[in-house]
């Protein structure tokens, strides 16, 4: 019996660094920021977050794919990572769920993959240098390795990627909640209409005014990838919601309602990608096991010019998780409180959202 050699490929970093393993997956090459999720299951969800467009995602756990791939778990109907980097991919999955293996989703994805590298010796690297751009190559390609590779690489509107292109309506019979899309989780709109919001869905770059014409009692800003300074459209528009209506950041949204009120924000050197970040409420003095998929925070030195309080905090390294306005109904979280992958214990915060929408109306105005 002929045994099938498997293919070889390359990760490329652009310090020059070659991890050379098995390829599976699509059988084409890709390029991207190379980042590692901390997280033992939810790869289906991650895969599939709009938060990871344009990433070669590398998993710290060393098994992937072992329960398979089914339709209940998608956050999106199409993925959007640009390749994933394991230590061992199962090729039978086990789970009663399962409708294909991860090699078949990413094939039929057109993602590619590489297996059989020291996954533990490259999250090292990542940590020390911080997160860099990658490319995933047949192994051959290592040869022709030049830093030109990394050279010049296209400017891309990740958030553009994401978002819808029209607005469409999930129809409830409660409060009517108007999302802007930067890249939102299916998760999102599941927590909305479990609480019977009638909610309307629109693009990233929709208007203040294009938006108050739905007659909206609360706007969401949803998560999303990239970098937040990168997407005026949506900093322009909640400058012009604010005191208008009540807002509820969530990941990006929140980035972008600290920009909007004059605030800062920073890279972080890796990123936090996965479950289990720990995350204390101020004002409760509550820790609270949160899911993060987030590279950029908000400089809390640059509060001080804004109308913002820090509402949450990072238990781990400090920085602010969340804020709330001072004068107006708005408020914004940096961890994602739907959960998907992970805890989802924070998802008393569309709770307190739909409170604020009743407390405003009750009180008669946005501001």
């Amino acid at each position: 019996m002929k045994v099938k050699r498997m293919s070889k490929r390359s990760l490329i970093l652009e310090d020059g660094s070659i991890f050379t393993g098995e390829a599976f997956g699509s059988e084409q090459g890709s390029k991207g920021e190379v980042i590692f999720y901390a997280g033992m299951t939810g790869y289906q969800e991650m895969f599939t977050d709009p938060n990871y467009n344009g990433n070669i995602v590398t998993m710290t756990y060393p098994l992937v794919g072992n329960y398979g791939i089914n339709r209940d778990d998608f956050e999106s109907i199409s993925p959007y990572i640009e390749g994933i980097v394991v230590k061992e991919y199962s090729k039978m999955p086990s789970n009663f769920r399962s409708e294909e293996s991860l090699d078949e989703f990413l094939k039929r994805q057109s993602i590619p993959g590489i297996a059989g590298i020291d996954t533990r010796k490259l999250t090292r690297l990542l940590r020390e240098k911080g997160t860099m751009k990658g490319i995933l190559t047949d192994a051959h390609a290592e040869l022709d390795y030049k830093a030109s590779l990394f050279e010049n690489w296209d400017q891309r509107n990740l958030v553009a990627e994401t978002s819808i292109t029209r607005p469409y309506i999930v129809p409830g019979r409660g409060s009517r909640v108007t999302v802007i899309d930067l890249g939102m989780k299916h998760s999102i709109l599941h927590e909305l209409t479990e609480r019977q919001c009638n909610v309307t869905v629109v693009p990233y770059d929709y208007n203040a005014e294009s938006i108050l014409r739905f007659k909206p009692d609360g706007v969401l800003i949803s998560n999303g990838p990239g970098n937040p300074e990168e997407v005026v459209e949506t900093i322009e528009t909640i400058k012009n919601l604010l005191g208008e209506i009540p807002l509820f950041g969530i990941g990006l949204g929140h980035q972008l309602l600290a920009l909007a009120e004059g605030a800062t924000v920073k890279k972080l050197k890796v990123g936090n990608y996965g479950k289990n970040y720990a995350v204390r409420d101020v004002k409760a003095n509550r820790t609270w096991s949160t899911t993060q998929s987030r590279h950029y925070y908000v400089d809390e030195a640059s509060l001080g010019k804004t109308n913002l309080d820090v509402i949450f905090r990072s238990a781990n390294d400090g920085t602010v998780e969340g804020l709330q306005h001072k004068t107006y109904p708005a408020f914004s979280v940096q961890f994602n409180p739907e959960g998907a992958p992970g805890p989802v214990e924070t998802n008393f915060l569309f709770d307190d959202f739909l409170q604020v929408i009743s407390q405003t109306k009750t009180e008669g105005g946005g501001a």
